[in-house]
C-alpha cells in the first residue's frame, strides 16, 4: 500500500563489563579525576559524580556553533541545578547534573552527518516506489496485477522488520561503526537488483534487500548519534536523523519528475541509492567508534581515543568518569534478547515498545495516503504538490523540534505534537461528516492534513527513535532499541495491510474519529509514564532509572 511507504514520516539498569578485574582496573583513574567527582552530588549526598554546567551565552548559541563542534560551549562556574526524573512507577530522582566545561578541541557534528547518510537512505527507500510503481509494473508486466505491486511495495517493510530485529545483535557484537558497513551490503545489493531487474522476481528480492538494510538502519543511526552526541545538544543532534528521514523522501519525490519524459528513468532513480550507500561505508570507516560501546567492551584505551575525537582531550578524564561511575560494581554479563523481559527491565522497555505504536496507530500513514484526495478536493490537483506540501510541513516541523529538543525537552515535546494531531484528527473527521462545514471541507480538510502533519513532526516523529537509546540502560540499549523499532516495522505493515478495509467498513470519518481517540489515550500514557531526559547525560539517566524501578 502507497501509505505504508510514507512510514519514515514519523519516522522509528545496569551496565556490565566482562569481568571483575577489568572493573577493579579502573582504581588508578578514579584517583585521578577523584577532585573532579566532588562536582555533583545527588541531593541526598549519597552519591558524588562528574558534571557540566552550560553558561546561557553557550545554551543560547549551541544550534548556530554546531559545525565546529563544541567551540561555542564556553566555561561557566560551577552551578548546582537540580533536575527531576520521574520514571515510569512515579518514584523521583534528583541529580544535580552540572560539570564544568570549557571549550573543546573535539568536534562530533562530521560523524553525525556520516551517520545520517543512513538516514537519507532509509527515507529515500521508503518513498523511492511511489512515483516509479506505475512505470516499473508497465515495465515488468505487472500493470494489472495488485497483488504483486502490492509484493514490490511490501518487500520493503517486510525486510526492515527482519532487519531491525537483526541490527541490535550486530551493533552489539561488532560495534556501531563496523555495523554501519556490514549494512552497506544489503542496501547497495539490494538497489543494484532493483535498478537492473528484468522481473518482479528480482526486484521483489531488491527490495526485501534494501528493506533488511533500512530496518538495521533503523536501529543503529539513532544509537549512535545518541551514543556520541554530547549531554547539551543530544537532542538537537538526535532530531536530525528524523529530518534527515524526510530529506530522503523529499529526494526520492524529486528523483521521479523525469519520469512523464523517460519512463524508464525509475532504473536510475534506484540506482542512485548505491551512492550514498558507499559513501555511508568510506565515512564510517574514519569515524570513531562509539566510547560506550568500547568501555562496555573493555577497550579502555580506544576508548579514550575515541572520546578525545568527539570532545578533545580536555574532556577524556570527564567522560571516562561517567563511564566508571555507571558500571561501579558491576559484574554483569551482556544482555540477552530474554533479559528484555524481565521484572527489571520490561517497564522501560514497553514504554519505547509503547511509543512506537502509538506512532502508528495514530494515523500518519492515514492521513498521507488520503492527502492526494483530500488536496484534490480543495482544488489542488496535482499529485506531486500535495506530497510537496505534505513534505515541507514535515521537514519543517522536524526542524522546529530539534532547535526545541533540549529547551522544551522531550516529554512535553511529545505531549504538544499528540495532542495536536488529536485535534487535527478532529477537524479532520468533522469536515467530512457535519453539514454545517460543508461548504468550507476543502479548506478545512487541507488545514487539518498540515496541521495534522505539523504536529506530528514536532514530536510524535523525531522524539521516540531519540528517547529509546536515553532511557534504555547501555547493557540492553541496542537490543531494546531493535525491539521497539520491530514494533514499529510490525505494526506499520500490519495498518498497511488493513488500512482499507476498515475504511471501506466504517468509513474514512470514523477511522480519523478513532485515530483522534489513539492521540487523546497516547496523551495520557506520555504524562504518567515517560522519563524527561533533556540536558542529562545517558549515565545520568540510566543512574536516575536504575534507583527508581
Amino acid at each position: 500500500m502507497q501509505a505504508s511507504t510514507y512510514g519514515a514520516l514519523k519516522g522509528s539498569v545496569g551496565f556490565g563489563v566482562q569481568n571483575q578485574k577489568r572493573v577493579s582496573g579502573f582504581g588508578e583513574l578514579r584517583n585521578r579525576i577523584s577532585t573532579v567527582s566532588r562536582n555533583l552530588c545527588v541531593t541526598d549526598g549519597s552519591t558524588c559524580c562528574a558534571g557540566l554546567s552550560l553558561s546561557s551565552a553557550a545554551m543560547g548559541a549551541k544550534l548556530a556553533g554546531l559545525r565546529t563542534g563544541f567551540d561555542g560551549i564556553s566555561m561557566s562556574k560551577l552551578k548546582a541545578r537540580s533536575v527531576q526524573a520521574r520514571a515510569s512507577d512515579g518514584d523521583l530522582e534528583n541529580l544535580v547534573p552540572s560539570k564544568p566545561q570549557g571549550k573543546s578541541s573535539g568536534t562530533v557534528l562530521p560523524f553525525v552527518g556520516v551517520a545520517c547518510l543512513g538516514a537519507i537512505l532509509f527515507g529515500y527507500h521508503l518513498g523511492v516506489v511511489n512515483g516509479a510503481l506505475e512505470y516499473l509494473s508497465k515495465d515488468l508486466g505487472i500493470a494489472e496485477n495488485a497483488v504483486l505491486q502490492g509484493w514490490v511495495v511490501s518487500a520493503l517493510l517486510a525486510g526492515a522488520t527482519v532487519g531491525s530485529f537483526t541490527g541490535g545483535a550486530l551493533a552489539d557484537k561488532f560495534g556501531r561503526t563496523r555495523t554501519f558497513q556490514l549494512d552497506v551490503i544489503p542496501l547497495a545489493i539490494g538497489a543494484f537488483l532493483c535498478a537492473t531487474s528484468q522481473s518482479v522476481q528480482t526486484m521483489i528480492v531488491g527490495r526485501l534487500l534494501a528493506g533488511i538494510g533500512i530496518g538495521i538502519t533503523s536501529a543503529i543511526v539513532p544509537l549512535y548519534i545518541s551514543e556520541i552526541s554530547p549531554t547539551e545538544i543530544r537532542g538537537a543532534l538526535g532530531s536530525v536523523n528524523q529530518l534527515f528521514i524526510c530529506i530522503g523522501i523529499l529526494g526520492a519525490l524529486v528523483a521521479g519528475l523525469p519520469l512523464a519524459a523517460n519512463p524508464l528513468w525509475w532504473r536510475t532513480m534506484f540506482g542512485v541509492a548505491i551512492v550514498p550507500s558507499v559513501l555511508l561505508a568510506l565515512g564510517m570507516a574514519a569515524s570513531p567508534e562509539s566510547p560506550r560501546w568500547l568501555f562496555q567492551q573493555g577497550k579502555i584505551s580506544e576508548a579514550e581515543k575515541a572520546i578525545k575525537t568527539l570532545y578533545g582531550k580536555e574532556r577524556v578524564s570527564e567522560v571516562m568518569h561517567d563511564l566508571t561511575s555507571a558500571t561501579q560494581g558491576s559484574v554483569e554479563p551482556e544482555a540477552g534478547w530474554f533479559d528484555l523481559f524481565s521484572s527489571r527491565y520490561w517497564k522501560v522497555v514497553s514504554v519505547g515498545a509503547a511509543l512506537f505504536l502509538f506512532q502508528q496507530l495514530a494515523g500518519i500513514n492515514a492521513v498521507v495516503y488520503y492527502s492526494t484526495s483530500v488536496f484534490r478536493s480543495a482544488g489542488v490537483t496535482s499529485d506531486v504538490a500535495a506530497s510537496a506540501l505534505v513534505g515541507a510541513a514535515n521537514v519543517f516541523g522536524t526542524a522546529v523540534a530539534s532547535s526545541l529538543m533540549d529547551r522544551q525537552g522531550r516529554k512535553s515535546l511529545l505531549l504538544t505534537s499528540f495532542g495536536g494531531m488529536a485535534a487535527s484528527m478532529l477537524l479532520l473527521s468533522l469536515s467530512f461528516t457535519w453539514k454545517v462545514l460543508a461548504p468550507y471541507s476543502g479548506p478545512l480538510a487541507v488545514a487539518g492534513t498540515v496541521l495534522y502533519v505539523l504536529s506530528f513532526s514536532l514530536g510524535a516523529g523525531p522524539v521516540p527513535a531519540l528517547l529509546l537509546p536515553e532511557i534504555f540502560a547501555s547493557r540492553i540499549r541496542a537490543k531494546a532499541v531493535s525491539l521497539s523499532l520491530g514494533m514499529h516495522w510490525i505494526s506499520n505493515f500490519v495498518i498497511g495491510l488493513y488500512f482499507l478495509s476498515f475504511v471501506t467498513k466504517f468509513g474514512i470519518s470514523s477511522v480519523y474519529l478513532g485515530f483522534a481517540g489513539v492521540c487523546l489515550l497516547a496523551v495520557l500514557y506520555i504524562a504518567g509514564n515517560v522519563v524527561e531526559t533533556k540536558g542529562r547525560s545517558l549515565e545520568e539517566i540510566e543512574r536516575a532509572l536504575s534507583v527508581a524501578t
